[in-house]
């Protein structure tokens, strides 16, 4: 009998929550627009919107915070991130930035040139704006399996190396300033790179002189992977795995607010010494100083040390497991979920969800907002609305997965908390057919889905064709 494990940490801090009623999650569902990113905290009972700045720091953190160093110039507390990135990814330097998209904001400028190519294995959006801002046109270069939600495939976010070479050739290496290769793959259900793909990758654009740079935003969770699936690791710990996974890596972009355990922060690193001269220019123009990136003191302090106990392996294992304890009670009542169950988040497949809604009916944005409106457990889309417009045709993205993501938060929620995540979710599939589709009534030119509003296809403008089967909780 294989016996139970508990959280390897204690709660030392509660915020209380609070459950709206039916009418009340209603209301804030039409305020919102339907859409979830647009809903108060405050009316939201558990947030699974996002892993990214919702971590519930360690004591260790927390107490950080009070020996930060405000130095507008050479803090100390600048000097212990530094030394924790080189420690436990490797990299020679690295620039504080604000968050990651600030970080992915310097390497665009400082690497892309228009009409360039950035080959990558699925895009994330706010990746792909910077490129595309930048005037490079992405490119998925991602194997055909991590397109499949229902297939199980152990690294479902590798890079098929045929399509690689394809597009190096087509466009010539010196219209591709870098390969992006995202560890893990967000938008393919938090799927991981193997050891052995990354290696192969950064062989192969060595032989073209191209740089390789990582999206590390969720590495640790990547090193796990590695660890329990791909031969010969098993008996590595994360934090080696960890240091042979940059080896093969000229540089990254990181948003600490996801794998280094804090609510704010990210950096860019890199080991081209007049790549760093640039970007040490540049950070100045839109971050901050060198030494700061647009970060206080404690923020980096507390950075510094979220890298250090985001690389413990029993840490990892309970983030990692946890997130399967909710995946696995849905796949066993039958929800399509993308598999295997990915490092951050379970994503449910809207498309075989909702059958009876064609993609330009917003599958995807549907469930999120049936969802809060069941159970006030706010959720996020990943398909039709985030793909967002071709940037030359101004078509519509159609993208092959058409996703609703339950992302959990580090250190936050208890399995309880997952069950009734779960009992959501199912209630809500047993009377599927009665979620109606969505239409857009306001279009933000750029990342529409966080500021994007809809309304209910149906003539009563009502989101679940019976209302009244809907949970009431009170």
């Amino acid at each position: 009998m294989r016996r139970r494990t508990a959280e390897p940490y204690k709660i030392k801090s509660v915020e209380p929550l609070k459950m709206l009623n039916y009418n009340e999650r209603k209301e804030a569902l039409e305020n919102a627009g339907y859409n979830t990113f647009l809903i108060n905290s405050r009316e939201v009972y558990i947030d699974l919107l996002t892993d990214s700045g919702t971590t519930a720091m360690s004591d260790q953190q927390w107490g950080a915070l009070m020996v930060g160093d405000e130095a507008y110039a050479g803090s100390e507390s600048w000097h212990h991130l530094e030394k924790a990135v080189k420690e436990i990814y490797g990299y020679k330097y690295v620039i504080p930035t604000h968050q990651g998209r600030g970080a992915e904001n310097l390497l665009s400028q400082m690497k892309i040139k228009e009409g360039d190519f950035v080959p990558g294995n699925m895009y994330f959006t706010t990746t792909r704006a910077h490129q595309e801002l930048n005037g490079a046109t992405f490119v998925d270069i991602i194997i055909d399996e991590g397109h499949d939600s229902l297939l199980d495939h152990p690294f479902k976010g590798n890079i098929d190396l045929s399509k690689l070479e394809k597009v190096i050739k087509e466009a010539g290496p010196e219209k591709i300033p870098y390969v992006c290769i995202a560890v893990t793959v967000n938008l393919a259900g938090g799927q991981p790179v193997s050891m052995k793909n990354l290696r192969d990758v950064y062989t192969l654009c060595s032989k073209y002189g191209i740089d390789v740079m990582y999206d590390a935003t969720r590495c640790v969770e990547n090193a796990f992977f590695i660890q329990e699936r791909e031969e010969g690791y098993a008996d590595i710990s994360v934090k080696d795995i960890l240091k042979e996974m940059f080896s093969y890596s000229d540089g990254c972009t990181m948003s600490g607010k996801k794998d280094c355990l804090v609510n704010i922060g990210g950096f860019l690193a890199m080991n081209d010494e007049e790549l760093y001269i640039r970007g040490r220019e540049l950070v100045v123009l839109y971050e901050g100083m060198p030494s700061y990136g647009g970060l206080s003191g404690r923020d980096m302090e507390a950075m510094a040390l979220g890298i250090y106990e985001s690389a413990d392996d029993n840490y990892i294992a309970h983030r990692i497991h946890q997130v399967r304890y909710l995946g696995e009670q849905l796949i066993d009542a039958g929800i399509p979920v993308v598999k295997p169950i990915g490092g951050h988040a379970v994503f449910l497949d809207a498309r075989e969800f909702l059958p009876h809604l064609k993609q330009e009916q917003l599958p995807a944005q549907a469930l999120a907002a049936a969802i809060y409106l069941d159970s006030g457990v706010r959720s996020m889309e990943r398909g039709y609305v985030s793909a967002g417009r071709n940037k030359v045709t101004g078509e519509n993205n159609k993208p092959k997965l058409e996703l609703v993501r339950l992302t959990i938060p580090r250190r936050v929620y208890t399995n309880n908390h997952m069950d009734v995540v779960a009992d959501s979710v199912i209630a809500l599939y047993e009377k599927r057919d009665q979620i109606g589709g969505l239409e857009m009534t306001y279009e933000p030119p750029t990342l529409r889905f966080f500021n994007a509003r809809f309304k209910p296809l149906a003539k009563n403008g009502e989101l679940m064709g019976n209302a009244a089967s809907v949970t009431t909780h009170s």
